[in-house]
């Protein structure tokens, strides 16, 4: 084969590359590209599980065997990290099952009398009404239809509701976003929805901030051992085998030490999982450090929990000189202003968590520009399917 026929590589977007720079959708590695633009499949390529693949935005990369999958993952992360001059050890890929994901957020619309429900497609605002899913956990795609009976009632023609499923220690979480309910038979019927289908909470959000209309217990998410309340719309890992990787890489990367920051810290995933350090969690997320600061405090930990905006007022040098290991979790902008101070720093220890190779690779530049090595990388696989890339890292001086 020439390099302008053979798919050597999967591009950042999904796209099957050749070694001459020629792309075609849904391409494989092993696959042959020929000039009239026609792909003939080869050994990486399966056959997708999913009817609404390629449409649904949900999955891109179905197409290719898990080997292949996981090899996409790495080489992502590689080539971000080639792309500052850094090169290092990157593990092989830890990915989610099918049918993981606990937390998604899908769009619904109304269309005649019935309402569309799923994720909208690639690059579009066309909505894919989703009739299976193999990335959505059962308990979760089990509310698709029923929640479709609701919106027909609730659900204006001139609007596009947003819908967040998240399962909690007590079952799903719901909220609806863009729709409202006045009256007294509204919310009778609300409640005899949620009671029927053993919701953990369903909240709604007309647009002046979600409002809880069903909640039988406090919804809690169990971290580190510990039940954490759980704030409406709250972020938290997409799958449980994926925030298992990364709470794994991270209590790799920090080993024993003492004294351990952890910014960004959301709802203490990482912060509740480090049991034998002393912990200070920062986050900007008032609900969420809240939270946080009471699930530490009924357990018992040792942790101070700092409401605190990273991104305005990141943690000087001399207060991270103050910690034998820092952990990171930013958002997919990175935390430059962070990790200047920090490469300026004494902390021998550093676990990164990143959902953006682009913005890591760049942070990972500084800090070894500072004083600090790259150890290893971790990438993680929790989207199945899908070119969203995760990972965990550990730096060393």
């Amino acid at each position: 084969m020439t390099q302008d026929t053979e798919i050597i590589r999967v591009a950042a977007r999904g796209e099957g590359m050749t070694a001459g720079g020629r792309y075609a959708p849904l391409a494989a590695p092993g696959d042959t590209l020929l000039p009239s633009g026609e792909v003939i499949p080869g050994p990486h390529r399966r056959k997708p599980p999913c009817r609404h693949f390629p449409r649904c935005g949900g999955c891109q990369l179905q197409h290719l065997d898990d080997a292949t999958y996981a090899g996409f993952i790495a080489d992502r992360i590689a080539t971000a990290l080639a792309a500052q001059g850094i090169e290092t050890d990157i593990r092989p890929a830890r990915l989610s099952p099918p049918n993981s994901r606990r937390r998604a957020t899908l769009h619904a619309e109304r269309r005649g009398r019935q309402v569309h429900l799923g994720f909208t497609e690639q690059n579009s605002h066309a909505l894919v009404d989703m009739q299976e899913c193999w990335i959505l956990a059962p308990e979760l795609f089990a509310l698709l239809q029923p929640l479709r009976g609701l919106l027909s009632v609730l659900l204006d023609s001139r609007r596009r509701a947003g819908v967040t499923l998240t399962r909690v220690d007590q079952g799903v979480d719901v909220l609806i976003e863009g729709v409202e309910a006045a009256g007294l038979a509204a919310a009778e019927g609300i409640t005899a929805f949620a009671e029927r289908h053993k919701l953990a909470r369903l909240s709604l959000d007309g647009g002046f901030g979600a409002e809880t209309r069903w909640e039988p217990e406090p919804a809690m998410i169990t971290l580190g051992g510990v039940p954490v309340p759980f704030p409406v719309g709250a972020f938290l890992q997409a799958t449980s085998e994926g925030e298992a990787a990364l709470v794994d890489a991270v209590r790799e990367a920090v080993g024993r030490a003492g004294v351990v920051a952890d910014l960004f810290a959301g709802l203490g995933t990482f912060a509740l999982s480090l049991q034998n350090a002393r912990v200070y969690a920062a986050e900007a997320a008032r609900e969420a450090i809240l939270s946080l600061k009471t699930a530490a405090g009924r357990a018992q930990r040792h942790l101070a929990a700092d409401h605190r905006d990273l991104y305005r007022r990141p943690l000087t040098i001399d207060e991270l000189d103050r910690f034998a290991a820092i952990v990171l979790d930013p958002p997919r902008a990175g935390a430059r202003d962070q990790i200047a101070n920090l490469a300026a720093s004494r902390t021998p220890v550093a676990a990164y968590v990143s959902c953006n190779p682009s913005s890591f690779a760049r942070d990972a530049k500084t800090l070894c520009e500072g004083g600090y090595r790259l150890d290893w990388v971790q990438p993680i696989g929790q989207f199945l399917w899908s070119t969203h890339v995760e990972l965990a890292a550990r730096f060393s001086r």
